[in-house]
């Protein structure tokens, strides 16, 4: 699954800024799993069934409906440039339910500690 373009961008109240984005492929409920290994997933029933919400703290949230070709994700402002080509990996290093994890974990240790030296200084 990759991420084909962003439709929609708007900086919301919160100080993030939410980029659309159209999949090649529809979200399925395994990917929302998969995205466990990388922060925090939760199913939101009460919204509609299949919406789920991922966080990675200090990075971006994305929140999307599973059968749907398109996410919304949520970067925190203050990372978006350390942060934006993590998102695309996660979308296309997916592979159907086949993810380089290996690939995937490196590139996030990178990207966690520059965040957190660009927000904490360490």
């Amino acid at each position: 699954m990759r991420i084909i373009r962003s439709i929609r961008h708007k900086s919301c109240a919160d100080g993030t800024l939410m980029k659309e984005f159209v999949l090649s492929a529809p979200l399925t409920e395994e990917f929302f799993m998969y995205l466990k290994g990388f922060g925090e997933v939760a199913a939101k029933p009460g919204i509609g069934e299949g919406f789920y919400t991922f966080e990675k703290p200090d990075c971006f949230s994305i929140k999307g409906f599973a059968g749907d070709t398109s996410v919304e994700v949520r970067f925190r402002h203050e990372v978006i440039d350390l942060t934006t080509d993590f998102v695309y990996s996660l979308f296309a290093l997916y592979r159907d339910g086949d993810p380089d994890l290996v690939t995937l974990k490196r590139r996030e240790a990178k990207v966690v500690a520059r965040v957190h030296e660009h927000l904490y200084g360490r």
